[in-house]
């Protein structure tokens, strides 16, 4: 399944939950991480679950938790109360590398034993950049399999308090360095291995240009969706990563254009000359229009 926009919403909030689950959103990420406190997490936890359980059945693959770190004891607590039939996912924070993953999954694969819920069916995403150990070894995520790893995304706010930067963006706005490359190990890392690659969310929640404009960027540099701070946000955000009637038509003429022209490595369209990589890329975006039921 792919995913356009994922939702944050607090897990201890029945107001905040029943609001995103309203929305358009292509996933819902229950928060048990940063968004509650460390009193309120063992009943936000029985509420999560119980969200889960009463309406993630009818909702297939749209509910998610964001659990607590790997290196914490809140995470086994978290994947523990929550494992249950009609969660989609859980979305692991501040990995030091792609072992974190590893160790969420044998936990899940546990779980799910106990729960009855056949092997594999949680998923995981990893927001693999929010820790200096993370940045640094962004390329363990391309050197094994792993069928429960759904996507990888990255993430600048958490980074730059890791790092003790007191901003991640130069002073006319545009991410620094650093996190540049940090979104580009995050391309790199899905790439490798096979999975969506996610972008980090735009904090200027007022600003629907700004986060038209930062998604479109997102969306030609190769991500497939982005996370979602407001409930205005996520209608954006899916039209940005949703092909246009333009994308459909232009994709449509290069596979007539390939399939017209048997054997031919190259083929011109429109005073253009395309190869290989382009006939790709078509395809891609066709598939894309077809899972968003895009005509």
């Amino acid at each position: 399944m792919i995913y356009r926009s994922f939702l944050f919403a607090p897990g201890d909030s029945d107001r905040k939950i029943e609001k995103a689950i309203a929305t358009n959103a292509d996933a819902i990420i229950l928060d048990l991480e940063d968004a509650v406190v460390a009193e309120n997490r063992p009943t936000a936890r029985t509420m999560v679950r119980n969200v889960l359980q009463n309406i993630g059945p009818t909702m297939p693959g749209r509910l998610w938790v964001r659990v607590n770190p790997v290196c914490t004891d809140d995470c086994l607590s978290d994947l523990a109360a929550i494992t249950c039939d009609g969660l989609a996912g859980v979305m692991v924070p501040k990995p030091d590398s792609a072992a974190d993953i590893d160790t969420v999954s044998a936990y899940l694969a546990a779980l799910e034993r106990k729960e009855g819920l056949a092997s594999g069916t949680v998923k995981i995403l990893s927001v693999m950049t929010e820790t200096g150990k993370g940045f640094l070894n962004a390329a363990s995520y391309g050197n094994a399999e792993r069928p429960r790893l759904s996507g990888v995304l990255w993430g600048a706010e958490d980074l730059s308090a890791a790092l003790g930067a007191s901003a991640n963006t130069d002073e006319d706005g545009a991410l620094s360095f650093t996190y540049q490359m940090a979104r580009s190990l995050c391309l790199a890392a899905a790439s490798a291995g096979e999975i969506q690659a996610i972008d980090t969310v735009y904090t200027d929640f007022k600003n629907p240009d700004g986060l038209r404009a930062n998604s479109l960027a997102a969306r030609r540099e190769g991500f497939l969706g982005k996370i979602a701070i407001h409930p205005n946000q996520v209608d954006i955000i899916n039209e940005c990563f949703s092909p246009s009637a333009a994308d459909i038509a232009h994709a449509k003429a290069v596979i007539a254009a390939f399939a017209e022209n048997p054997g031919k490595g190259t083929v011109g369209l429109n005073g253009k000359m395309l190869d290989r990589p382009h006939q790709v890329q078509a395809e891609r975006v066709l598939s894309l229009a077809e899972a968003f039921n895009i005509q």
